[in-house]
């Protein structure tokens, strides 16, 4: 029997978590799991014989401290995401590695400060009437906006003060996910397990659960899985999991995020999905 930690946070009362549904599983497997929270400075991660990173959904607010916890579970244990896998994953500036590699993404506007001229001068870049601006390192869609020629100026204080030192990017609004939605399609140990859609609830943007989005069981089709599949041949490191979103622009498949360190991989919706990912991560177990 292994012992296995789920790395978590401290408090998800206001989140929709779906990782005990593993728990049974890994049991029939012979495992012994464990939920711990990252913030736990002494918890000796050599009893494990891997920490599986889940719902550590507060580390885009401290990434330095969440990067050393990290780094002190990769010293003492095996940890999954691999390490550098995350750290390339932590900024969304990987997704100029995904475009450098021939893959769709959205097009984006890359600034380390707030320059309200820059963010004006993307509307005519963009051919846009509707773009989001959010954080380079974020999450569950914190200080993300959307923006318009108008709300620039009635958003600029707060605007400034989000994003006066702090590196951020600049998309166009991607109008399928309000008329469409986005689609999720999740891979453990490289094979495809489920897809969803996700659509925001009527008049917002914001797919996730906890803004009101709902969540539909699909089949991926083949254009959608060829994109996800040349996503994970560009990865630096083989991932037992990976979470890729992607959605329709400019008519074609793009990838908006892909997801390495704590998505919801919403096993809820698929009822073998526990047993997929168990048996990809109890493979990787010496």
């Amino acid at each position: 029997m292994a012992r296995i930690a789920f790395l978590s946070t401290d408090n998800l009362e206001d989140f929709f978590v779906y990782d005990e549904l593993l728990i049974p599983v890994f049991e029939q497997a012979g495992h012994q799991v464990d939920t711990v929270s990252w913030h736990n400075a002494y918890t000796d991660w050599s009893a494990y014989a891997m920490v599986i990173v889940r719902s550590t959904w507060d580390y885009q607010s401290q990434p330095e401290a969440f990067l050393r916890c990290l780094e002190t579970i990769s010293q003492q244990t095996h940890l999954q995401n691999p390490l550098e896998l995350m750290r390339w994953n932590l900024d969304k500036s990987y997704l100029k590695t995904l475009s450098a590699a021939g893959i769709a993404t959205l097009p984006t506007q890359w600034a380390d400060a707030y320059d309200e001229n820059v963010i004006r001068q993307q509307f005519s870049a963009f051919e846009t009437g509707k773009m989001v601006i959010k954080p380079t390192v974020s999450a569950n869609a914190d200080d993300t906006f959307v923006l318009t020629p108008d709300s620039v100026q009635t958003q600029s204080a707060v605007l400034s003060a989000c994003f006066a030192q702090r590196p951020h990017m600049i998309q166009p609004f991607a109008a399928e996910i309000v008329n469409h939605g986005e689609y999720s399609l999740f891979y453990f140990g490289g094979e495809l397990s489920h897809c969803i859609l996700k659509t925001p609830a009527q008049g917002d943007f914001r797919v996730q659960e906890e803004h009101g989005g709902s969540l539909e069981l699909v089949n991926a089709d083949a254009w959608q899985q060829q994109i996800s599949e040349a996503v994970l041949a560009a990865l630096p490191q083989p991932a037992l999991y990976a979470r890729i979103d992607i959605v329709r622009f400019d008519n074609k498949w793009c990838v908006i995020e892909v997801e390495l360190i704590e998505p919801s991989l919403y096993f809820n919706l698929d009822d073998q999905s526990p047993q997929r990912f168990v048996k990809a991560a109890t493979a990787l177990i010496d």
